[in-house]
């Protein structure tokens, strides 16, 4: 099968641990970028007490997740830390179609499956500048019970060595403005501004 060729948009892929800092500087990149989005993913995970529904994901039962998936509607989909997370393959298709660049903030897994459909997709991760300081952002965020924190925490060097091998460009997110400057013009660099 010949892969086809995509439209003028672009596809970024930002992965990294939990508690990296993905959601700050992928936000704050697509407010300060033009014709740049972020996909909102779907999950079946409980939504947290300052998230928003169709803003932060799409907060979906499992039944709800798996028609996505027997309808073909999600771009990837993993299992990470006992929930699903997918992304939703229209809305990409469609900033695609747009010439926009969208950014999909997804864990290596579906890093993967998105490279495989896209191999044309930028593929960012994010790092700690150390372990320790990850384990006090996961904390800080309050988001996570301690047992799935520490699963968080654990799994953490996984991804990071997922990262290393399959990542074209590495973000340590030691100073979040530099952080931000960085995948700026990493995106820059993806869509020939530079």
């Amino acid at each position: 099968m010949v892969e086809q060729k995509h439209s003028e948009g672009k596809i970024v892929i930002v992965s990294g641990p939990s508690g990296v800092g993905k959601s700050t500087i992928c936000k704050e990149v697509v407010r300060r970028l033009k014709k740049v989005c972020l996909s909102v993913s779907v999950t079946t995970r409980e939504k947290g007490e300052n998230e928003v529904d169709g803003g932060d994901y799409w907060f979906v039962s499992k039944e709800r997740f798996q028609e996505w998936i027997d309808k073909g509607q999600l771009l990837e989909y993993a299992e990470v830390f006992g929930h699903l997370y997918g992304t939703p393959r229209g809305k990409v298709e469609e900033a695609l179609a747009a010439g926009e660049t969208i950014i999909l903030e997804i864990d290596v897994q579906g890093a993967g499956q998105v490279k495989a459909k896209y191999p044309e997709a930028w593929m960012i991760f994010v790092l700690p500048p150390r372990h320790k300081d990850l384990a006090e952002r996961l904390q800080k965020r309050g988001r996570d019970e301690i047992e799935e924190a520490k699963d968080r925490l654990n799994g953490a060097g996984i991804e990071i060595a997922a990262g290393w091998r399959f990542y074209e460009n590495m973000v340590v997110n030691e100073d979040l403005e530099q952080a931000i400057n960085e995948v700026i013009k990493i995106i820059q660099q993806a869509n020939g501004d530079e």
